[in-house]
């Protein structure tokens, strides 16, 4: 008896199709940042994490923002020659760093924030408020569901 022969497509394929949304979601902020600030996403990303916490090392950045240890350690430097993020020596890790925003990044997170939110707006007005908290719910337990495969 034959195998019946599996067939991909990939326009229907989940994985896909959250691909292509994140990128398409993050090519419409990407603009918004870029144009107007000169930030690059996961150079954004890391300015949205420091913008909530005192200060952070680049191994909690990597872990809060899901990127990996290269393009965190290329944003952060990006960051910091702009004079957007300082760094400390970590008292407690001799070999990591305390990054933290600079008065000047601090300015520009604060001009960010609400054009972020305004971008998370339309993007709920898509979906309408009562979808929007769904598709929140079901992409955290994917994201949970992922990393209990991992």
């Amino acid at each position: 008896m034959s195998k019946a022969k599996q067939q991909l497509k990939l326009a229907e394929f989940l994985p896909y199709q959250l691909s292509i949304t994140s990128n398409a979601v993050s090519d419409l902020i990407a603009r918004a940042y870029r144009g107007r600030f000169a930030l690059k996403i996961p150079e954004w990303r890391l300015m949205a994490v420091l913008g909530e916490v005192p200060s952070a090392t680049q191994r909690e950045l990597v872990a809060a923002t899901a990127m990996d240890k290269v393009t965190v350690n290329r944003a952060s430097k990006a960051l910091e020659d702009r004079m957007l993020i300082g760094r400390a020596p970590n008292a407690a890790d001799g070999r990591s760093h305390h990054l933290a925003l600079t008065a000047t990044g601090r300015e520009l997170y604060e001009q960010i924030v609400p054009l972020a939110l305004s971008v998370e707006a339309e993007l709920e007005k898509i979906l309408g408020s009562g979808e929007a908290k769904a598709l929140e719910k079901m992409l955290a337990q994917l994201r949970a569901r992922v990393a209990e495969l991992g």
